[in-house]
């Protein structure tokens, strides 16, 4: 694959990864949809593309059709992402969030590397302790810290998302894995939505960003970054991907009028100062 190739494949990924937080944002802010709904429609829509995908690699492949692959332990993590992901984006701004999803999974795959025996050398405990240090200051009470219970709600979904990379982890076919996990985690989704029926809202806006979260950002997104990834040193996966908060942030000020403080900022470059500390190996 060809640097400029490669470097538009990750440059794609990456707005798609961002653009999961304007969406989501932009539907539970200015459309009528509930939470539960978008999620419903996000995992059906994201299923089918990621379904249609592998069918068509592997008709081109072999022309016989395989077996999904992922679990239902995986299934459990990704609703898991994905509800308290949409449910936390009924409070956060687009930048807050991506920030702390992003610091969470972070933190949750850093844990388990420490618990699994990993060693980390003085810089890499610098870097925690940066990246702890930010993420204190943004949720310390005050006019410009975020709602508690929509950063909590963010907090967890990330860590449902490091326990769903992590699970994923060595599992062969990423992209086969990532759809049969889709797959799994649509009765899960609606059995949700049938919980929240009674204050359920379906907008047609709404609709329209959860099918684009599902189906864009969420499956071609990920296949774009299945593309990439074997040609990506895993150092440079890790790096570029702190940029997704920050696009994110941009994309909120852009698109949604959102603004960015200065305790944000300051949070931002240390949430991610210290993981890209911890993340970066040195040469």
């Amino acid at each position: 694959m060809t640097r400029r190739r490669l470097a538009g494949l990750v440059a794609l990924t990456l707005l798609a990864f961002a653009g999961n937080s304007l969406l989501c944002r932009a539907a539970l802010a200015s459309t009528r949809i509930d939470a539960a709904s978008f999620t419903s429609v996000r995992i059906v829509s994201g299923a089918l593309v990621f379904w249609l995908i592998v069918r068509v690699r592997d008709r081109e492949k072999s022309g016989a059709q395989r077996r999904l692959g992922g679990s239902w332990a995986s299934a459990l993590a990704l609703i898991a992402y994905a509800a308290a992901f949409s449910f936390a984006y009924t409070e956060l701004p687009a930048g807050t969030g991506a920030l702390l999803l992003f610091g969470a999974v972070q933190a949750t795959m850093i844990g388990w590397g420490l618990r699994a025996g990993e060693r980390m050398r003085l810089r890499q405990w610098a870097g925690v302790a940066l990246a702890c240090g930010g993420l204190v200051a943004l949720l310390l009470p005050g006019l410009a810290a975020p709602p508690l219970r929509g950063a909590l709600l963010m907090l967890i979904a990330g860590a449902a998302w490091g326990v769903y990379s992590l699970r994923g982890r060595g599992g062969g076919d990423a992209l086969r894995a990532t759809a049969g996990n889709f797959v799994r985690a649509i009765p899960f989704a609606l059995a949700a939505s049938l919980a929240a029926l009674p204050v359920a809202v379906l907008d047609g806006a709404g609709i329209g960003y959860a099918i684009a979260s599902g189906a864009l950002t969420s499956g071609l997104g990920y296949a774009i970054w299945y593309t990439a990834l074997p040609s990506l040193p895993a150092t440079h996966a890790a790096t570029v991907q702190l940029s997704v908060p920050v696009i994110a942030a941009l994309g909120g000020v852009a698109f949604l009028g959102e603004t960015i403080s200065w305790r944000l900022l300051l949070a931002a470059i240390a949430i991610l100062g210290g993981i890209a500390l911890v993340v970066i190996r040195s040469r």
